[in-house]
C-alpha cells in the first residue's frame, strides 16, 4: 500500500524524532498525536496525525487495531530511502522522472507525472495542478533530504 502523505519536508533526525515519540505498545490516534506535539516541535494534532502516517509510509511505524505504534527495529538511511520510493504515492514517479538529462524544475517534473494523477485526485480540487506541484515539490525536497536527489541551481537531479 502506498500512503499519500508527504508533509513538509524535515531532516531524517526529525523523522527519528517523531518516530521515537510514539508508543511501543499500541496507542490511540489521539495519545499518539499527543505524544508527538509534546515530544516535537510539529505544533497540531492535524500535524502530528500527517507525521504519523509518514512514519508508517517509511516503515517506522504501523498502524494495528489498537492504534499506533514505533516498530522497534529503527531502518538505517538507505531502507528508509526505499520506503520512500515504494510506498509514498506518486515518490517512485517523481524519482523515475529525474532519471533523464537535468536538472529538472518542479514544474518540468509535474508535467512528467501528471498523466499518473489519478482522476479522483483531478477531481477533488477545483485547481488540482497547483496542488500536486506542490506534492512534487515536497517529494523533491524529501528525496533531497532522503539523498535521492540533489538540489541544484537549476532544478533537482537523481544521484
Amino acid at each position: 500500500m502506498r500512503l499519500k502523505v508527504a508533509p513538509e519536508p524535515r531532516s531524517r533526525a526529525f523523522v527519528r524524532e517523531v518516530s521515537a515519540a510514539l508508543p511501543i505498545v499500541p496507542g490511540s490516534e489521539d495519545d499518539c498525536c499527543t505524544r508527538v506535539v509534546e515530544a516535537t516541535d510539529v505544533g497540531s494534532r492535524e500535524a502530528a496525525r500527517e507525521w504519523i502516517t509518514f512514519c508508517r509510509a517509511l516503515d517506522l511505524a504501523e498502524e494495528t487495531d489498537s492504534g499506533y505504534r514505533r516498530l522497534p527495529d529503527v531502518p538505517d538511511d538507505a531502507a528508509l530511502a526505499r520506503a520512500f520510493r515504494e510506498r509514498v504515492f506518486a515518490a517512485s514517479e517523481v524519482l523515475d522522472a529525474l532519471e533523464t538529462d537535468g536538472p529538472h524544475s518542479v514544474d518540468e517534473v509535474f508535467e512528467r507525472v501528471r498523466e499518473a494523477v489519478p482522476t479522483w485526485e483531478r477531481n477533488r480540487s477545483p485547481d488540482w495542478q497547483a496542488d500536486w506541484r506542490e506534492r512534487v515539490r515536497r517529494l523533491l525536497e524529501w528525496a533531497v533530504v532522503l539523498r535521492l536527489a540533489e538540489r541544484v541551481d537549476d532544478g533537482y537531479r537523481a544521484v
